[in-house]
């Protein structure tokens, strides 16, 4: 058994992704959602994977405010986040987005859910285990 708890405010964080032992460029999407929580400015470095910020065109249409520059990505957090429809463009930015929609006001919509569960086995069931509101719909 895992219990996880928040024992203050969020801050902001400086990320460089590395091959091992540094920082994994899988983990950035997801730490990329958590920081739009946390007030103040969140600076990322993205240097394995070309195509990681592809969470920021769909991120920002829940209201995040990241802006990117070449292999810099700066996440101006503490900001609400409201629901949309957005896409799960790979796996990570996808499960990203869920996190996102999990603390956004309102409904949002994932499309392209094949790419999570294609990694996250049952994730619809695990996450409702935990509290989450989340259902899948057949389109």
């Amino acid at each position: 058994m895992l219990t996880v708890a928040r024992p203050g405010p969020l801050h902001p964080i400086n990320v460089i992704t590395d091959t091992h032992p540094g920082f994994a460029t899988d983990l950035q999407p997801p730490l990329m959602a958590l920081a739009t929580q946390a007030p103040g400015s969140s600076y990322f470095r993205e240097r394995i994977h070309d195509a990681r910020y592809a969470l920021v065109g769909e991120i920002t249409k829940l209201g995040a405010d990241v802006t990117v520059d070449g292999e810099k990505a700066v996440v101006h957090g503490g900001k609400s986040l409201h629901g949309a429809e957005v896409i799960a463009r790979d796996l990570r930015t996808g499960i990203a987005l869920v996190l996102a929609g999990m603390v956004a006001d309102g409904e949002t919509v994932v499309t392209n859910g094949a790419m999570i569960e294609r990694g996250h086995a049952d994730i619809v069931a695990r996450l409702t285990a935990l509290g989450a509101d989340i259902r899948r719909e057949q389109s």
